[in-house]
Order: structure tokens, then C-alpha cells, then sequence
């Protein structure tokens, strides 16, 4: 028992938190919101932490790499790894709705009454320009917000290499990026010793102010998607640790995998759950390299949670609409709205309208069903969070078997840099 605390104290930790949190707002009900501030304390923490551990991961683990053939070899390999399970996301999620309709013919004279009470603003933002505003600022000092994580990744990612290639006249700048990442993780390590108090009072906020929205229209596609998100975490995640190495990979994923995936339940953020991803990934032997780009990079590119809801929304309003969602070309539809919803959706908790607004816009759909739409990104929040915090970390044992060429070391710390 002392060996099994010792190992789990965290996971044991956070998880009570999280119970005795979801308690307190199952009970309490909107009540329990009074101790959200508390929970959003630790929120604020991590966010405040959150761009220079990014920064400092990414640049310290790309500026080391003298061999730039491997920093290639990740890159491609993450970008192939985040691909192919998009796919398999958004096709689970595909045959999900397919089999299990979202919406009864009795829901929708009630869905369209809603319509015309609600109104939504659209934006006249070209899709093209969007993505410009997503890889790039137009000020240095917008890198420094979370909100323009993927800038700062690109950022980061010029500079990392920018370090290798500096050779010797940058290994004074390549030693203070891997001071600043041991400090960044030694904050973090910090920070984690209020996540049980701070997760519990956040999830009884959580609980007790969303408990009477999963109810009537919403329950079928809050019900269908728990059941997808139990059979991508507990098949599919396990598959992926598999292939990545054997019968000991699973273990490893399985062993360490918990306190990532109860700080996703715990604060539905993406980016919030990052500090425990890397944490996680490093202990399980993944090279550090590998994980210092695939997990901040996964954060924001890589969700196949969000790519199970982003079917759903497209779908939802498919039915909504009278559209067929059995039809080639609109299972294709259907299928590329909820890949493409997988990268653009925001690491941060609700992910706000961005989503919700392409949408409509790339599907030709009339604004007022944003909100219809947003409000199943809300109730599938928690569970989309968990499989998009989770799958980042199975990716990354992907690509280490991609890069490394055999199964990783069940356990072994991963290298700290991969010079000539």
C-alpha cells in the first residue's frame, strides 16, 4: 500500500479532489459556483505559466537537436500521427451519428422555435485570413498571451532552429533555453500542489452550473457522445499504445496516462492539461525532444475530441435542416467540417465561437443556430477535453516509434537532446 501511494499519490490526489468537487455541485446545484473563483485561481496559475513553458520547451528541445535531419523526421512524423487519427476520430464520430441520430423529427419544430429567440453575430472574416491570424501576430507582445498559442508555437519553433543552426556562436543562448525549461517545469511542479483543492472547487462549479443544461434535445447527443469518448480512450487510445510498443507500451500509457486525463476531466482545458502531459510523456521514456514538440503542437492542432464533436455540430444541424446525412457527398461534408473543427478549436475551456461560427459560415447554415450548436460544444466540453489531452500522449509514443525506429523503453528516461 505505501509503494502503491507513493506511485499514484497525485492521481489519488487530484482524482478525490475532482469527486468530492463533482459531489459538492451535483448537490449544491448553481450554488456551488461561489467556489469557481478558487478553481479559476489554479487555472490562472497554470495559464501564467503556461507561454514560457512553451517557449522554453520547444525552443530548448529543437535548439539542442544538432542533427536537423531529426528535428524533420519529428516534424513529419507528428504531422502524419495527427492526420491519420484525426480520421479515425471523425469516422468513429461519423458512423456514431449515423447509427444514432441527434435529432428525433420532434425536436425540430422546438430546435427552430429557439432559433428565433437567439441571435448570433457572424463574422465577415474570410476562412484564409483566419489562418493567418492563427500562425502570426502583428505584434510581438501578442505571443505573450494565450490566445495566440499557435503564434508563439511557430514562434518558438523559428527560434529553436534558428539555435541549432547557430551552432557554436548559440550554445550560451542554447544553455539559458534549458535553464529556463528545468525553471518553467520546477514552477509547474510548484502549482500542482494546490490542483486538488483547485480542481475540486472548479469542477463543483462546473457541475453545478451545467447539471440542468444535459437535459431534453441535448441528452441523445450528450449520451452518444460519452459512449464514443469510452470507446476512443479505452479501444482506441489502447490500440495507439500498441502500436507504439507492444504489449509494454500499453502498460506504460496505462500507468501514466491518469493524471493527465483527470486534470483534462478536471479543468476541460486543453492547454491547461499541457504541464501534465509533458510531465507524463517524459516519465514514460519518450526522448524529450519528441515530446517538447508533439505535445504543445498536439495542444492546438491536434483534438480528436473536438474532431468526434465537430461531426456532431455539422451533423446536428444537417438533421436540423432537413439535409441527408447518408449521402456520399455529405458524409464527406459532414466528415471534412468535423477534421477541420479539430484544429481549430481553441485550447482553452468552451473553446469559444470560432468553431461554431465556420460552421455555419462554410456550410451555408443562417447564423442564429450558433447558439444551438454551441451549446453541445458545452455539454461534450469535459469528455471532448479528455480524449484530445490523451490522444496527444499516445501520439507521441507514435512518433517516437516513427522517429526512433523501435518500440520505446517501457518506463526509461528519454534523452535530453540528440546532438552530432
Amino acid at each position: 500500500m505505501t509503494k502503491l501511494w507513493q506511485h499514484y499519490k497525485d492521481t489519488f490526489l487530484l482524482l478525490g479532489g475532482v469527486i468530492i468537487g463533482g459531489i459538492i455541485g451535483a448537490v449544491v446545484g448553481p450554488k456551488a459556483t461561489v467556489l469557481q473563483p478558487f478553481g479559476e485561481l489554479f487555472l490562472n496559475l497554470m495559464y501564467m505559466i503556461l507561454i514560457p513553458l512553451i517557449f522554453f520547451s520547444i525552443t530548448s528541445a529543437v535548439g539542442a537537436m544538432g542533427n536537423r535531419a531529426r528535428l524533420g523526421k519529428i516534424l513529419g512524423a507528428t504531422v502524419l500521427v495527427f492526420l491519420g487519427t484525426a480520421a479515425v476520430a471523425t469516422l468513429i464520430g461519423y458512423f456514431g451519428v449515423r447509427l444514432f441520430p441527434l435529432i428525433q423529427s420532434g425536436d425540430v419544430a422546438g430546435l427552430k422555435a429557439t432559433m428565433g429567440h437567439v441571435q448570433a453575430e457572424q463574422s465577415d472574416i474570410p476562412v484564409l485570413q483566419r489562418l493567418v491570424e492563427l500562425f502570426t501576430v502583428d505584434d510581438f507582445a501578442k505571443l505573450l498571451s494565450k490566445s495566440n498559442m499557435m503564434a508563439m508555437i511557430v514562434f518558438s519553433l523559428f527560434v529553436g532552429i534558428a539555435t541549432s543552426a547557430s551552432g557554436a556562436r548559440g550554445e550560451a543562448f542554447r544553455a539559458f533555453l534549458q535553464s529556463g525549461n528545468a525553471v518553467a517545469l520546477k514552477v509547474v511542479s510548484y502549482i500542482m500542489k494546490y490542483a486538488p483543492i483547485g480542481l475540486a472547487c472548479y469542477f463543483a462549479g462546473v457541475v453545478g452550473s451545467l447539471g440542468s443544461q444535459i437535459v431534453g434535445g441535448y441528452l441523445r447527443a450528450f449520451v452518444l457522445y460519452l459512449v464514443l469518448a469510452a470507446l476512443y480512450f479505452f479501444v482506441v487510445l489502447t490500440a495507439y499504445a500498441a502500436i507504439a510498443g507492444g504489449r509494454a507500451g500499453m502498460h506504460n500509457y496505462w500507468r501514466h496516462v491518469s493524471v493527465p486525463a483527470i486534470t483534462a476531466i478536471a479543468t476541460s482545458s486543453s492547454a491547461a492539461s499541457i504541464p501534465a502531459n509533458l510531465t507524463a510523456a517524459k516519465a514514460m521514456g519518450i526522448p524529450d525532444d519528441i515530446v517538447d514538440t508533439v505535445i504543445p503542437l498536439g495542444a492546438n492542432i491536434h483534438k480528436d475530441g473536438s474532431a468526434i464533436g465537430g461531426v456532431f455540430k455539422v451533423a446536428f444541424l444537417f438533421l436540423l435542416f432537413g439535409r441527408d446525412i447518408t449521402t456520399p457527398m455529405n458524409m464527406l461534408l459532414i466528415i471534412a467540417g468535423g477534421f477541420f473543427v479539430g484544429a481549430v478549436m481553441g485550447a482553452v475551456p468552451v473553446g469559444g465561437m470560432i468553431a461554431e461560427t465556420l460552421i455555419v459560415t462554410m456550410f451555408g447554415f443562417p447564423t442564429n443556430a450558433i447558439p444551438l450548436i454551441l451549446v453541445i460544444s458545452t455539454i461534450i466540453d469535459v469528455p471532448a477535453t479528455l480524449l484530445n489531452s490523451t490522444g496527444n500522449l499516445a501520439s507521441s509514443m507514435i512518433v517516437a516509434r516513427l522517429v526512433e525506429g523501435r518500440h520505446p523503453q517501457a518506463g526509461a528516461p528519454g534523452p535530453t537532446s540528440t546532438k552530432d
